[in-house]
């Protein structure tokens, strides 16, 4: 197959998964990234990399990235001979892709892939909603991260398009575990709103209170200066390193002890994977997709919302006690290796371009 694939090359999960399955593919496949940028996951690959350039013109206030992105599509799936276009995140992806194959009279087909904030937040604003459900529904195929967020966008968009729920991954093979003196307590995100990053460091504060552990933190955004304002309000700078956005994560997670995510929404979790792929104990919210990836006790661990108390009990006993540390650590690797592996994901999305190819 000639697969196009469009994400945003940022940080965040949708970019990370696109990237890695993208490289997946490419051992089988003839992949094409089209994106503004090229994916850092990308770099150092010889994936071929198509650049949307925007019109910088002084009539528009805004530049007009969703037109440019559907007239670059037109061009690489001229000029490659693309057979199917997926993008990543519905808007304004899945409308580029739209406009692309009207264009092109039909002759591609469109996938999209929904990963979380596209249609849980963005798309329900009033401004995206039409032109989000319109996209959603036009698309030849749709997939969803998690069952959770499958549910939650057909009842928010009142969308009877069946949609396949495909989930993330990662490859084990890049993690690892490393021993370490320290305690090591992580938390990695975009930093926004939705990551509810004063649990973060709530929680930690009432860690740090009954047991000498480090944080972690790792990301950037728009809730750092919050995170450093708190940090310094419950006098932790000393025990806090704010690592700001790495290209290789792995390192920290090989040290990571306990990973907090106390998210207040997560379709599916992609940094609760990557901590449970090194080893990690996972302490998260009981939301959205989490608990499709993480058991209860087992794999680790899922606390109300806000409860930041619970949070808390659960770190400090896992770091007052190794043996029990490790045994849900090896739990969550092993969880990974068995469901959430490219062995076992890729496949699944290759069987849905074929369907997808298939149908008339």
């Amino acid at each position: 197959m000639r697969i196009g694939i469009t994400c945003y090359p940022t940080f965040g999960g949708s970019g990370v998964l696109a990237s890695e399955l993208g490289r997946q593919l490419s051992k089988k496949h003839s992949v094409h990234f089209i994106c503004y940028a090229q994916p850092f996951r990308l770099e150092g690959t010889d994936i071929p990399f198509h650049k949307v350039d925007v019109l910088a013109y002084p009539l528009f206030k805004f530049p007009p990235y969703t037109l440019a992105l559907a007239s670059k599509m037109l061009e690489v799936v001229q000029e490659e001979d693309l057979d199917i276009l997926h993008v990543h995140y519905a808007v304004p992806h899945s409308t580029s892709a739209y406009l692309a194959k009207k264009l092109l009279k039909d002759s591609i087909k469109v996938v999209t892939t929904l990963h979380g904030t596209d249609v849980q937040l963005v798309g329900l604003d009033p401004s995206y909603y039409s032109i989000t459900k319109f996209s959603i529904e036009q698309a030849d195929g749709v997939s969803a991260v998690s069952e959770s967020l499958k549910n939650s966008t057909m009842q928010k968009f009142n969308i009877e398009k069946h949609m396949r729920v495909i989930y993330n991954f990662v490859d084990p093979n890049r993690y690892w575990t490393e021993d370490h003196e320290k305690k090591i307590v992580t938390h990695m995100s975009n930093f926004r709103e939705v990551k509810r990053i004063p649990d973060v460091i709530d929680t930690f504060c009432k860690i740090s209170a009954l047991i000498p552990a480090e944080l972690y933190l790792v990301g950037d955004g728009p809730e750092i200066p919050l995170a450093e304002e708190m940090v310094k309000k419950c006098k932790i700078q000393d025990r806090t390193t704010f690592f700001g956005n790495i290209r290789s994560i792995e390192e920290i997670l090989a040290r990571t002890d306990v990973f907090l995510l106390p998210s207040g929404q997560e379709s599916f979790g992609l940094a609760a994977l990557e901590a449970m792929a090194s080893s990690a104990a996972v302490i998260a919210t009981n939301v959205g997709g989490l608990p499709e990836v993480i058991d209860h006790e087992e794999t680790g661990f899922l606390c109300a919302l806000g409860d930041t108390q619970t949070m808390a009990e659960y770190a400090v006993e896992l770091l007052r006690d190794e043996s029990y540390r490790k045994e849900i650590g090896r739990k969550a690797r092993k969880k990974v290796e068995e469901r959430f592996t490219p062995g076992v994901i890729v496949p699944q999305y290759e069987a849905f371009y074929e369907s997808v190819l298939t149908e008339s």
